[in-house]
């Protein structure tokens, strides 16, 4: 599918940032503070509330919730990585969810077995997988062959996919969902809950495709420099429109969770989801401008958000200013991504002049 090169060189742009040396091991810095940050968290929550932030309940209510916005997250950042973005995830998601509660509303029999539902579970995820690859494509499409910036297609399509939505379901949520998908969004698997689980593995699927595959590399070198990566002989369009596929299909997964969660499907479920997505990737290392990120950095970062988040809750924090402290933490970390990218560039320019004036008789 892809145009090989024999002398195509993979690699992406050179992790700069310092490390810090722990026995045999490397640490980097992101996974560092992100640890410490953490662990404050956890010590300043269960200090301001004694007994009822650090238990069981607490833990598993942050390993429920987490998973529909880390499927979401992981939509987001297949695009990221590729110097582009995602404004139609959540729109896919509950798009997506919509058709397969029709399905299950107008097809599955409601005294059908746990057996006859997997199989009407298996072809609804199908239909649904469909219905995203042509989201996908058409995203991918017009990003690549028409050249609009993938802010301007991704509002587009999600206008469009919000849209539909509310037109074919009024507004209106569908709910009564069978017993196994209510098992999907609110059971554990010993003792670990099964979105959790769902998340995990998605998210190490991920991780191995981008590390370990041709298309993941292509992927990192289109975010790092896509005229260069088409010059060395990569079909640029099709990656484009891979990534906006495979994001597409990481929302059908994240729409599965969402209904099995609410019991329903509706147009705006997850819209305060956006901007913690991005968040969530920043925070977690990745490069805004592409070419640079890892998986277990956004996992991690989004186990502090919503450790944080459950935090506040309990706190009886407004949401509504919770909204804002996100947004605020935002600005905060690509202003300081901004200086810290500066600092660096001169600190390396001034060190390529004094190496320049040392070499010179």
């Amino acid at each position: 599918m892809f145009a090989k090169s024999r002398n195509l060189n993979l690699k992406t742009k050179p992790d700069t940032r310092p490390r810090l040396r722990i026995a045999s091991l490397k640490i980097d810095n992101t996974t560092l503070g992100l640890s410490l940050l953490l662990l404050v968290v956890i010590i300043g929550f269960s200090l301001a509330m004694p007994g009822r932030f650090f238990s069981d309940a607490t833990f598993m209510s942050v390993a429920f919730q987490l998973p529909e916005l880390g499927l979401l997250t992981l939509a987001m950042f297949i695009p990221i990585l590729s110097g582009g973005l995602n404004l139609c995830i959540i729109a896919t998601a509950n798009l997506t969810s919509l058709l397969m509660a029709w399905v299950f509303l107008t097809w599955l029999p409601p005294d059908a077995s746990i057996a006859m539902q997997a199989v009407w579970l298996t072809l609804a995820l199908v239909g649904a997988m469909i219905l995203a690859l042509v989201i996908g494509m058409l995203t991918g499409a017009l990003v690549a062959y028409v050249g609009a910036h993938p802010i301007l297609v991704t509002l587009a399509t999600m206008t469009m996919v919000n849209g539909v939505g509310i037109y074919l379901s009024r507004g209106a949520a569908i709910s009564g969902m069978p017993d196994i998908v209510r098992f999907i969004g609110a059971e554990t698997l010993l003792g670990i809950p099964v979105p959790l689980i769902v998340f995990l593995l998605t998210a190490g699927l991920v991780a191995v495709f981008l590390e370990r595959t041709r298309l993941g590399k292509y992927i990192y070198m289109s975010g790092s420099n896509i005229n260069a990566t088409h010059f060395s002989g990569v079909n640029t369009h099709r990656v484009l429109i891979a990534i906006y596929v495979i994001s597409s299909m990481l929302c059908v997964i994240a729409g599965l969770i969402m209904m099995a969660r609410f019991n329903s499907a509706r147009m705006g479920y997850g819209d305060s989801y956006l901007l913690l997505t991005v968040l969530a990737i920043i925070l977690g290392g990745t490069d805004p401008n592409g070419g640079f990120g890892k998986v277990a950095g956004v996992v991690l970062s989004l186990i502090v958000l919503q450790v944080i988040s459950t935090g506040l809750n309990l706190m009886n924090v407004s949401p509504h200013f919770s909204l804002a402290m996100w947004g605020a933490v935002l600005i905060v970390v690509l202003a300081l991504k901004f200086f810290r990218a500066r600092f660096l560039q001169k600190r390396a320019g001034r060190m390529s002049a004094a190496k320049a004036r040392a070499a010179q008789p």
